[in-house]
């Protein structure tokens, strides 16, 4: 038997407070299945609101990714824009000595606008981290080096040592730009 049961031995007033109990067990009832829908359209509010945003932030991933291959793109293609920038005035000073080459028999003074020009390239490449590598007499190192052939060392102490090079090679930034071209003692 229940709590809310008429009772055969039970007063009148115990059934109305039964009776009473019954209805407010009743709106509790459907109270909660009300508070239940209430709470599911709050759910599937804030899911749909969670999906506007995961949209959103996709949108905005996405973007991002176009934008960073497009700057990536730019980047490769205009890398090397500074380095000419500044080779420019090397340029400009090798067609003021060719027009000047065109114009005089003096072979000295081509000779010393051609150093000139030539010492200024230089110094602009060193400046960007170009470095030359001195081979001949070096020990023979497959990291810096490349022999193209060998010839008999005239001492014992040229063996498997640079006798002479044929190609320079270069650093750039301590790191080999392109391997020297040389002869190998043996």
């Amino acid at each position: 038997m229940s709590e809310f049961e008429p009772n055969a031995n039970a007063h009148p007033n115990d059934e109305n407070a039964n009776n009473e109990a019954q209805k407010v067990n009743e709106q509790e009832a459907s109270g909660e299945e009300e508070g239940a829908q209430g709470s599911s359209n709050d759910l599937s509010t804030q899911l749909e609101e969670s999906k506007q945003k995961y949209l959103y932030l996709l949108s905005e991933f996405e973007t991002y990714k176009r934008r960073m291959a497009r700057e990536r793109i730019d980047l490769f293609r205009n890398a090397g824009k500074d380095l000419i920038v500044e080779l420019l005035p090397v340029l400009d000073d090798f067609e003021r000595g060719l027009e000047v080459m065109s114009q005089s028999s003096d072979v000295v003074a081509i000779r010393d606008g051609v150093d000139l020009v030539y010492q200024k390239f230089k110094n602009l490449l060193t400046q960007k981290g170009l470095q030359p590598m001195d081979s001949v007499g070096a020990e023979f190192d497959v990291e810096k080096h490349e022999a193209i052939s060998r010839m008999p060392a005239s001492s014992p102490d040229q063996v498997n040592k640079v006798v002479a090079e044929v190609e320079k090679g270069y650093l750039l930034n301590e790191q080999v730009l392109r391997f020297s071209k040389v002869i190998v003692g043996v």
